[in-house]
């Protein structure tokens, strides 16, 4: 439900925000030329140090935004201190970009081991013989950790119990689009809880 709007029409038309990415998102995948789900994740550590890297937003239901990682990873372990995160998504070949803050909850199971499942076999060998975010000896290291896992773990090797989903619950989903002049346009949704209304409103440039 939205609670109040602006008047929007052409990319920026729509009272579904999910619905809104997704037909973005679609068009990126034909005009990018690598990885058009890639996004910046940021999270914030115990000290309050943020942090920030690129990783591949995986889906987007219609309440929330799926990436997988090591639980024991560095963003792991800020993504389930805060259960807060904000990501970005920028085109170039669209001059268009979606900044997205929310709460973090950990996927379930079922999501988790679908997506674990759905990888090359490579990978998930590989989520099994990194110790990600932990320093390493070297490459050679990683390689024989690798051949061990593969032929520990077989050709169904099964998700670790340290890997796994994170759902990104958006508060504030702000949509952007390159203006001539630098004259772009802006428009936030926004909600004070999951259960509340948006609010949409046009932001200056």
């Amino acid at each position: 439900m939205i609670l109040s709007d602006v008047k929007r029409k052409g990319i920026f038309a729509g009272d579904n925000p999910f619905e809104l990415i997704r037909g973005w998102m679609s068009e990126a995948e034909i005009s990018e030329l690598n990885d058009f789900n890639a996004i910046s994740l940021s999270t914030v550590d115990q000290e309050g140090m943020p942090n920030a890297r690129m990783v591949l937003l995986k889906e987007v239901s219609n309440e929330a935004f799926y990436v997988y990682t090591n639980y024991n990873s560095a963003k792991g372990r800020e993504l389930d201190h805060t259960q807060k995160a904000a990501f970005v998504m920028h085109w170039k070949s669209l001059r268009r970009q979606i900044r997205v803050r929310g709460l973090v909850e950990r996927a379930d199971d079922k999501s988790s081991d679908d997506y674990y499942n759905s990888r090359s076999l490579g990978s998930r060998i590989g989520a099994w013989a990194s110790k990600q975010s932990e320093p390493l000896e070297s490459r050679t290291r990683l390689v024989e950790a690798a051949a061990k896992a593969g032929i520990k773990h077989g050709a169904t090797p099964k998700r670790p119990p340290f890997w796994g989903g994170y759902r990104i619950l958006p508060l504030e989903i702000e949509f952007w689009a390159d203006g001539e002049f630098r004259l772009h346009d802006r428009f936030v949704w926004q909600r004070e809880t999951l259960s509340a209304g948006w609010v949409i409103n046009r932001l200056n440039p």
